[in-house]
């Protein structure tokens, strides 16, 4: 049973689990949590917002960061924008695997992790330029200007 994909609930109560103490000590909200696609787990503050989704298929969890500024709309894994922002040196030093609890557990804490190494640099500060630098979607407003 240990070896499946955690189901969404479960899923939830390890995202509220793994990522209370760093939301609190940071001023985010949240969770909001949606299970249409796939089960996402929404925490935000400071104009930014984090998104942990489980992915069935692949048996994968991942963070997307999320922002707005004036003129565009961003959104990074939080990985990319850990190493464009210059909090972590290395890329794959983070677990995305969620095959089953051990490893939904392993992931979560260290996305959680990134999070609380990333906001500071993010929150309440122009983000154009860091959120390009970790290769963001980006959607600008108004672009028939």
């Amino acid at each position: 049973m240990d070896r499946m994909v955690p189901s969404t609930q479960i899923f939830f109560d390890e995202v509220r689990a793994a990522c209370q103490e760093t939301m609190l000590s940071l001023g985010l909200t949240g969770p909001a949590e949606i299970d249409r696609v796939m089960p996402v787990s929404t925490y935000q503050g400071g104009g930014v917002e984090y998104q942990f989704g489980l992915d069935f298929r692949e048996g994968a969890v991942e963070c997307h960061v999320g922002t707005e500024t004036e003129s565009a709309t961003f959104t990074a894994g939080i990985e990319d924008v850990a190493l464009a922002a210059r909090v972590v040196e290395l890329r794959g030093r983070m677990s995305y695997s969620a095959r089953n609890l051990k490893q939904l557990r392993k992931s979560l804490l260290g996305q959680a992790e990134y999070v609380r190494l990333v906001h500071p640099v993010l929150a309440d500060s122009p983000t154009e330029d860091l959120m390009r630098r970790a290769g963001a979607r980006e959607w600008r407003k108004d672009a028939e200007r």
